[in-house]
C-alpha cells in the first residue's frame, strides 16, 4: 500500500506558518510565536519531549493522533537547522527524517528512534526514501514553508491539515505563495473548532 503524503502545519489566519527574519536565532519569525505556542503546553506534545504534564484536550488528541500514523518526515534543511537544538538528542519525531539539503552531511542517528538522512537529489528522492521507510504510514511534509509549497507544486501532497490559529500576523512567510498558477481542488474531511485554533483537514481531489 501507498503511503498517504501529508502536509500538517500551524497557519495564522491571514495566512502565514513564520514571522519574517527566519533565523538560527528567531526560528518562528519575528512576532511567530503565537502560531507555536498553542502546541507547546499539550500533553502529546510534551510527552514526545520526554516531560510530564501539560494539557490533555482535543487539540492533544489531534497532536497524537499525527505522531502515531506518521512512519516518516520530509523537512527543508532551514527548518533542521533552526530545530536542531530545540529538539535536543531526543527529537519528538521518533521516525526516519529525511532532510532535503545542498549540504551533505552524514546520517544522524538520535535517542527515541529518530534519524536525520540528509537528501541531495531533489524532492522526489527524498519521498521515494520516505515512502520506503515509513512501513506504510503516512509521510509528512514537515517545512518550511518553501518545502511544502514544492510538494504541493507538483501535485505530491495527498491530505492537507491546517491547525488555524486565531492571530493576524501581517507578514511574514505565507504558505500558498508563489504555488503557481493552476487550480487545485480538495475535499473536505474534518473541522475541529477548539478556543486555541480551528483544524482543517482536506483531501486533493485528484
Amino acid at each position: 500500500m501507498t503511503a498517504t503524503v501529508t502536509a500538517d502545519l500551524a497557519i495564522t489566519l491571514d495566512g502565514y506558518v513564520a514571522g519574517p527574519n527566519v533565523t538560527l536565532d528567531t526560528p518562528g519569525g519575528d512576532g511567530g510565536e503565537p502560531i507555536f505556542d498553542w502546541i507547546h503546553t499539550l500533553a502529546s506534545w510534551r510527552e514526545r519531549q520526554g516531560m510530564t504534564g501539560g494539557d490533555e484536550n482535543r487539540d492533544s488528541e489531534l497532536v497524537r493522533e499525527w505522531f502515531d500514523a506518521t512512519g516518516a518526515v520530509v523537512m527543508g534543511r532551514m527548518m533542521y537547522d533552526t530545530g536542531e537544538a530545540f529538539w535536543g538528542d531526543n527529537p519528538p519525531f521518533r521516525t526516519p527524517v529525511f532532510v532535503l539539503t545542498h549540504r551533505p552531511r552524514p546520517t544522524l542517528v538520535k535517542e527515541g528512534g529518530t534519524t536525520f538522512t540528509f537528501v541531495t537529489d531533489g524532492i522526489r528522492s527524498a519521498l521515494e526514501q520516505a515512502r520506503a521507510a515509513a512501513g506504510g504510514r503516512n509521510v509528512d511534509i514537515g517545512g518550511g514553508a518553501d518545502t511544502v509549497r514544492q510538494y504541493l507544486a507538483a501535485g505530491l501532497v495527498d491530505e492537507l491539515q491546517l491547525h488555524v490559529v486565531p492571530t493576524l500576523l501581517g507578514d511574514g512567510l505565507r504558505l500558498f505563495e508563489g504555488l503557481g498558477a493552476g487550480r487545485r481542488d480538495l475535499a473536505q474531511v474534518r473541522v475541529v473548532e477548539t478556543p486555541l485554533a480551528t483544524h482543517l483537514k482536506y483531501r486533493f481531489v485528484k
